[in-house]
C-alpha cells in the first residue's frame, strides 16, 4: 500500500509543505507572507458580479481591492450584474488567467474576505489524512529536493528511462524515452516502461501544480490501450473529479484533462525566463543562512550577495536575527552577478 507522509519546512518570509509519496515528492506547496488570501484555494469571499457573459455561462465577479475572479454557473441560476454573492476560491490565478471562483450562496455588501483558506498545515494534515506533519532541518532536506525536482523537465523512472515534461501555453507535452532500459522481452519491457511512466506522470504533475490538457507520447507501438487507461485512470484517480481520458491514438499518445487548482510552481519560482526570481533566491539566501547559524551556534555568519537581491533578502535576514539574535553580517557586493549569494563563517 502506498504510503504518504508530511513535512513543513519555515523560514522567514516563506513556508513550504511536502507531501511525499512511497518516499519520492508528490506535492509542494508554497506559501509566502505577501500572498493575498483572496487568491488562495479555499478562501471564502463577498462578492460583487461586475459582468455576465450568457454566452460563456460565467460571469466574472469583484474579489476587492482590484482583484477579479471568474464564474461558472448552470443555466437555472444566471446571477445579476451588481448582486453580491459568496464565492470560494477553487484555482489560484495564473499568468493570463482568473482566480476561478464558485458560487456558494447569497452574500450582504461590503465585498470582503469571510474566511480565510485552510491553512498550509492543514492542507498537509489533509492529504496524508491526519498523519503527522515533521517539521525540522528533515522538512527542510525534503523541501529543498521537492523543489529541485519541481523545477526539473528530465526525471528518471523507476528501472530505467526517461520522463521529460514540458508545459506549453496550448498543453503539457510529455515525453517517455526507453533510456537505457533493457530486458529479455522488449515488449513486455515497453509495457512495464509506460505502466511506470503513467504513475510517476501523475506524482509529477501534481508535484509541479501542473494541470489542463496533457499529451503523452508513450514509448513503443501496438499498445494495449485498455490496460493503459485503467492505469491511467488509477493512477490519476486522486485528482478527480474532473479528470478526462481520451483514446490511446494509433500515433501512441494518451491525452487528457487534469483540472488546475494551483498555480505551478515554476510561476511562483522562476521567472519568464526561467531563471530563479530575485525573491526565490533570496528565500534560498535566508534558508542557508539559518541553517548556518543553526550548525554553528553562537558564530557570527557573513552573508555576501549581489546588489539585486540585497533589497529582498536584508528584510528577511533582520527578521532571522530577532529570532536567533544579531549574528548576521551582511555585505552587497557591487560586481557580482544578480543571482550569486555566498554564506561563510568568519
Amino acid at each position: 500500500m502506498s504510503q504518504r507522509r508530511a513535512y513543513l519546512d519555515i523560514a522567514p518570509g516563506e513556508a513550504r509543505g511536502v507531501v511525499t509519496l512511497d518516499g519520492r515528492p508528490e506535492h509542494l506547496i508554497i506559501v509566502r507572507d505577501d500572498d493575498d488570501p483572496r487568491q488562495e484555494p479555499g478562501a471564502r469571499i463577498a462578492a460583487r458580479v461586475r459582468k455576465v457573459e450568457p454566452a460563456f455561462a460565467s460571469a466574472f465577479v469583484d474579489l476587492g481591492e482590484g482583484l477579479e475572479g471568474l464564474m461558472d454557473y448552470p443555466p437555472d441560476r444566471r446571477p445579476v450584474e451588481g448582486q453580491m454573492l459568496e464565492v470560494e476560491v477553487r484555482a489560484a490565478p495564473r499568468p493570463g488567467k482568473l482566480a476561478a471562483v464558485r458560487g456558494v450562496g447569497p452574500a450582504e455588501a461590503p465585498v470582503r474576505l469571510l474566511s480565510p483558506a485552510p491553512t498550509l498545515a492543514d492542507r498537509l494534515a489533509a492529504l496524508v489524512r491526519g498523519g503527522e506533519v515533521v517539521t525540522g532541518p528533515e522538512a527542510r532536506q525534503k523541501a529543498d529536493a521537492a523543489e529541485a525536482a519541481a523545477l526539473s523537465p528530465l526525471h528518471v523512472l523507476p528501472g530505467g528511462g526517461v520522463l521529460a515534461i514540458e508545459p506549453t501555453r496550448a498543453l503539457v507535452a510529455v515525453d517517455v524515452d526507453l533510456g537505457p532500459r533493457k530486458g529479455p522481452d522488449p515488449k513486455s519491457v515497453l509495457r512495464q516502461l509506460n505502466l511506470t511512466a503513467l504513475s510517476e506522470t501523475a506524482r509529477l504533475l501534481r508535484l509541479k501544480g501542473l494541470g489542463g490538457l496533457v499529451v503523452i507520447d508513450l514509448a513503443g507501438r501496438g499498445h494495449d490501450g485498455t490496460a493503459l487507461l485503467n492505469a491511467a485512470r488509477a493512477a490519476f484517480a486522486a485528482d478527480n473529479p474532473g479528470v478526462a481520458f481520451g483514446p490511446v491514438s494509433r500515433f501512441g499518445t494518451l491525452e487528457f484533462t487534469v483540472p488546475r487548482r494551483t498555480r505551478a510552481l515554476g510561476e511562483v519560482l522562476l521567472a519568464s525566463g526561467g531563471d530563479p526570481t530575485d525573491r526565490t533566491l533570496a528565500q534560498r539566501l535566508v534558508r542557508e543562512a539559518e541553517t548556518a547559524a543553526e550548525v554553528e551556534t553562537g558564530r557570527r555568519v557573513r552573508i555576501q550577495a549581489a546588489p539585486a537581491l540585497a533589497p529582498l533578502a536584508w528584510p528577511l535576514v533582520d527578521r532571522l536575527a530577532g529570532r536567533m539574535g544579531a549574528r548576521f553580517e551582511c555585505t552587497v557586493e557591487a560586481d557580482w552577478p544578480r543571482d550569486r549569494f555566498e554564506i561563510s563563517l568568519p
